[in-house]
Parts: structure tokens; sequence; C-alpha cells
């Protein structure tokens, strides 16, 4: 079954969901993605679910406003980042932005209404202790998702 779900992602052409982030981890996905996996026909949206700070009870109105104001900013270079890159590339490429409290829960939600062929994600490699501690996106993201997951590992140079 597993194998019917990868061939089938590796052939069939729709929506791929990609999680983008400010990491170089995100940035490398993408372009292994782009060398190694993407098909003319496939529509890839950029996923990006920007930290919150409409729920920062610990900080006054004006500095949570500042520091959304700095994340929009910050999302918008992300969003031409990758959308010059994917039109360089001839991709094409959608950028959406989520607001939500965990990025997994959004990640997956997105790819289930967009019935996405797959995700892709890429990984900072935290250890188990770390992973259990804090949580993964992409492990949340592997276990939670109706459709394959690709997560993108940059090895260490």
């Amino acid at each position: 079954m597993m194998a019917e779900c990868i061939s089938n992602a590796l052939t069939d052409t729709g929506s791929v969901v990609m999680a983008v982030d400010y990491s170089g981890h995100s940035e490398w996905a993408f372009d292994w993605y782009v060398t190694n996996f993407h098909k003319p026909g496939n529509k890839v949206i950029l996923l990006h679910v920007p930290e919150s700070y409409i729920n920062a009870t610990t900080m006054s109105p004006g500095r949570v406003m500042e520091l959304q104001r700095e994340s929009d900013g910050k999302t918008s270079d992300l969003k031409q980042k990758f959308i010059d890159k994917a039109s360089k590339l001839g991709i094409e490429a959608e950028f959406r932005v989520e607001n939500a409290d965990k990025p997994g829960h959004a990640i997956v939600d997105v790819a289930q209404k967009e019935n996405a062929t797959f995700v892709v994600t890429g990984t900072r490699g935290m250890g188990k202790f770390r992973r259990t501690i804090m949580g993964s996106v992409s492990d949340f993201v592997v276990h939670h998702a109706h459709c394959p997951v690709l997560v993108c590992r940059h090895k260490d140079k």
C-alpha cells in the first residue's frame, strides 16, 4: 500500500503543499524537491505559518503590534523569495499564509482541503529528546497527513 502511494505521488500531477519558513532547511527542501521530485503540471502551494503574537499576554499591546508588523514584513520578503525561485524555474506556485497556533495542524489542514498529492517539508533534525519536549512540525505532519509526506533533511556539511 505504501509503495503504491509513493508511486502515485511520483507519477500523478496535482497539488503539492510545501511548508516554507525563514530557515535554510526550508530553502534546501524546496531545492531538493525541484531537483528530484517536481513534475510539470504540479501546482505548488508554498505554505507559511508565521509566528503569532495575538495571544501574547506578557507584552504591551504596542510591542505586540510592532512584532506583528515585523512578522508581516518578513513574510512579504519570504513570499517574494520563494515566488521568484519558482517563477525562474517555470513552476506554477501560490504563496499562502495560514495563521495558526500550531504550524503542523495548519499544514495538515491545507493539504486535506487541497486534496494534495503530497506534502514537502524540511526538518531541523532535532534529537528524540528535543522533539519530545518541544514537538516537531515535520513529525506531526508525517503522523497526521492524509497523503504521503516528503521530509527533506539537510545533510550536515
